[in-house]
């Protein structure tokens, strides 16, 4: 069976991977769907993203990564994805991705399967590590190296740019 973990990725942390490797001993197949949300603005472009992503499964092999341009049921229906896995961090994602689930089943029939973060990093956010980040805070033991590197990259673009 496959299964859909779906996110802005904005960049990749070491908690999304988790959740990722946790998913794919779970399911036959696991596509990571890299997506845009209309209420976030990004710091890495989709196609950014999309590559800093796929570096990052690379040692998964049942593991893909794609681009959602759309809905949610819409991309799993076309994947043949009946199951969308999230992570949990805190009691408020639980609120926010059982309306979710309620909406995507009710809409297209989608089961949705929660995983808690794990101990290691099942607190962090991306927009804390941007948030960290901005100000020069050392974020590496986060990130996996290469998606590290991009984004002190970025962060100094943006600095000299002010």
């Amino acid at each position: 069976m496959k299964a859909v973990c779906p996110g802005t990725f904005d960049p990749i942390t070491l908690g999304h991977v988790d959740i990722i490797r946790r998913a794919a001993r779970l399911f036959d197949e696991v596509i990571v769907a890299i997506g845009t949300n209309s209420t976030k603005s990004t710091l890495f472009t989709l196609d950014e993203r999309l590559a800093l992503c796929r570096e990052a499964m690379t040692e998964f092999p049942a593991v893909t990564v794609a681009v959602i341009d759309g809905l949610l049921v819409d991309f799993c229906r076309e994947h043949d994805a009946p199951v969308v896995v999230k992570g949990l961090r805190f009691g408020s994602d639980f609120d926010y991705e059982l309306q979710m689930h309620h909406v995507n089943h009710t809409v297209g029939g989608i089961e949705t399967v929660l995983l808690p973060g794990g101990r290691e990093f099942g607190t962090i956010s991306s927009t804390l590590i941007r948030n960290i980040a901005s100000y020069g805070g050392d974020v590496s033991m986060f990130l996996s190296p290469d998606v590290n590197d991009a984004l002190v990259e970025r962060m100094a673009e943006r600095r000299a740019a002010r």
